[in-house]
Formats: C-alpha cells, sequence, structure tokens
C-alpha cells in the first residue's frame, strides 16, 4: 500500500505525518529539523512511503536536499498553494500543516517547486547580505543628516568618499554632536568597509559568468541585475522548456 507524508517544518522541531492511500494517519511523530534525524526516523518507520512533502521555505530547501539525498522522493511544494488549501484551518499548527500536506500528496492536489541548486543559494545569500549592509549604510547616513537638521546643519549633496568629512565640518566645537556624529561615522565605516567587500565578491563573480556578461549586453542591465535573474532561473532549460511549452500551446490554439 502506497503512504504519503507530510512534514509541517518548524525551526527546533517538525511535525511528521503519515497516511496510507484511504487517507487514515498511520504515524505521527515530531522529529528534530535535520535532515539525518528525518532520515532515520523515516527508515525506522517499517512502511514504504511513497512521497514526502514540505512546504517550500528556506530551512525547507536544507531538509528536501537531505531527504531527496538519502533516495526518498521529497517534493517542496508551493507556499501559496498550500496556504491556499489549507486555509480552512481555524487554528494552524505544525501538526494539522503536516497531516495537510500529507493529504495533498495523497490526492495529487500539490503544485511542486524545484529546490534551488546550492550554487543559486550561495549567490543568494550574498545578494541579500550585501543589500542588507548597503540599507543599514543608508539608515546611518539619513540619520546623522536628521541629527543636524534639528540644530539647523544642513548637509546638502554630498559624494560617499566624502560625507564623512563633510559631516565633521559643522560639528566641530560641538562637544555632544562630536561625540554622537563621531559614533555613528565609525559605525557607518565598519558598514561601508564590509558593504564593499561583498560588492567586489559580487562584481568578481558577474565577470566570471558568461551568462551575467550576456545579459549585461541588454540596455540597462548591470552586474547586479544580470546576478540576480541568473540565480532566480538557476537552471534555464527547465524554465524555458515551460515557456515554450506556453507560447507553442498558445499559437496552436
Amino acid at each position: 500500500m502506497e503512504h504519503s507524508a507530510g512534514i509541517g517544518v518548524s525551526l527546533k522541531d517538525s511535525s511528521v505525518c503519515v497516511v496510507d492511500a484511504a487517507g487514515r494517519i498511520v504515524s505521527e511523530a515530531k522529529v528534530a529539523s535535520e535532515p539525518e534525524a528525518l532520515v532515520a526516523w523515516f527508515c525506522g518507520l517499517g512502511l514504504a512511503v511513497t512521497r514526502i512533502g514540505l512546504e517550500a521555505g528556506p530551512l525547507s530547501q536544507w531538509l528536501h536536499a537531505g531527504l531527496a539525498g538519502a533516495g526518498f522522493e521529497a517534493v517542496l511544494l508551493e507556499t501559496r498553494h498550500v496556504q491556499a488549501a489549507l486555509s480552512a484551518m481555524v487554528i494552524k499548527t505544525d501538526r494539522k500543516d503536516a497531516r495537510g500536506i500529507a493529504q495533498l500528496l495523497r490526492m495529487g492536489w500539490f503544485r511542486p517547486v524545484r529546490r534551488k541548486s546550492a550554487d543559486a543559494q550561495e549567490v543568494r545569500a550574498l545578494l541579500v547580505g550585501r543589500k542588507l549592509l548597503q540599507s543599514k549604510l543608508r539608515d546611518v547616513e539619513l540619520s546623522i543628516r536628521g541629527i543636524l537638521r534639528g540644530f539647523g546643519l544642513k548637509v546638502g549633496e554630498v559624494s560617499k568618499a566624502k560625507f564623512a568629512a563633510r559631516i565633521r565640518e559643522p560639528v566641530a566645537g560641538h562637544a555632544m554632536l562630536e561625540t554622537v556624529t563621531g559614533a555613528m561615522l565609525a559605525a557607518r565605516e565598519g558598514l561601508l568597509a564590509e558593504f564593499m567587500r561583498l560588492h567586489r565578491r559580487m562584481l568578481a563573480m558577474v565577470r566570471a559568468d558568461t551568462v551575467c556578461r550576456r545579459l549585461m549586453t541588454a540596455p540597462g542591465v548591470g552586474a547586479r541585475v544580470s546576478i540576480t535573474v541568473r540565480t532566480a532561473v538557476d537552471e534555464p532549460v527547465r524554465p524555458g522548456a515551460v515557456l515554450w511549452k506556453r507560447f507553442g500551446a498558445h499559437h496552436a490554439s
């Protein structure tokens, strides 16, 4: 008899539910959210599990890779589809999520999504870190401008390289402003240095990637946009085939 399993992923422990072909629950458990722990639990279950489903998410990518690597047919389910299917739940819990996902797998009412490759996940991590540092750097600069504006001191337009020097000029001789802006400028210097370190790493990756260089031949496409698109598509053959099928079906009709 075929069995389907759903996993309600949580940070520490995940809820697991296994149902048979008739939809009856045959096993439930709380298992540590570690690939090795989940693999060991399914191996010791004593049942042939046809599919194991997880709602797509950051932690799910890691768990999915571990289960698939152990030989299980693991499926990442599209988040919005799962949320719509399970929206009737009055109280949402990991246990109920696991039960619902198991039933969706059993009935075939799910939309699978592909797990990003390890290389794509690394690039995404770089882009997220770079964006965060850039955002915090901008926040510090705007906060400094706002503080000085309260004292009637206007910074005006200034380049990144000359920002610190421009701030020190009007606050000279004002002990409190020197202390406050000095601390904030030191924080800005650290953020800027780390941002540039990640930015240079991104540029090096773009220069080494043929696809990114080709994308940058399009007007308005720079390094960040090209590598973002490259990472989003990841493996162009698969989405390209889908688009081609849709295009062909559209014109055939």
